[in-house]
């Protein structure tokens, strides 16, 4: 379904909160020994609305009036808004064991032993807000794959 929310854009400044810069996450990946890819399920749609703006989604359909109380494609600031969540939640891990760019993240080990260990940090965050994956983009414990279009490695992108 697709609701068109051109008027409640128009009244709303765009959001400021910048993403982070590809070159810098993609290089951060270099020189750790295990890697593990994690993609975000339905990013948005797993971010809550604060209740006093759920009915400024409202939409209509032929059995009523309804509204999002989640986070709906097509608003102006969900973008910022979802990475500056992400950024929120993964602050502890963040340019540490974790990258996060939007529904895109890895954790990355500077030794095979810690890995697991650094799973368990982000696991723990995830289970804590109710945060899903979508196991099919999902990829854990590895030596390379590919992150934002390019193919990282412990020696080299």
């Amino acid at each position: 379904m697709c609701v068109d929310f051109t008027d409640l854009n128009k009244a709303y400044l765009k959001g400021s909160y910048p993403l982070p810069k590809i070159d810098k996450l993609v290089d951060a990946t270099t020189g750790h020994a295990l890697l593990s890819f994690m993609d975000a399920f339905s990013r948005y749609h797993q971010t809550p609305l604060c209740h006093k703006d759920e009915e400024k989604t409202m939409f209509v359909t032929n059995r009523g009036l309804h509204c999002y109380k989640v986070m709906p494609f097509g608003l102006k600031n969900t973008g910022a808004t979802y990475q500056g969540l992400v950024n929120k939640l993964f602050e502890s891990l963040i340019r540490q064991t974790m990258e996060v760019i939007l529904d895109d993240m890895i954790v990355k080990s500077m030794l095979d032993i810690e890995h697991r260990q650094d799973l368990r940090k982000m696991f723990d965050i995830i289970r804590t807000f109710g945060m899903k994956f979508n196991p099919k983009k999902c990829l854990f414990g590895v030596r390379s794959g590919k992150f934002l279009g390019f193919m990282v490695n412990s020696r080299r992108i």
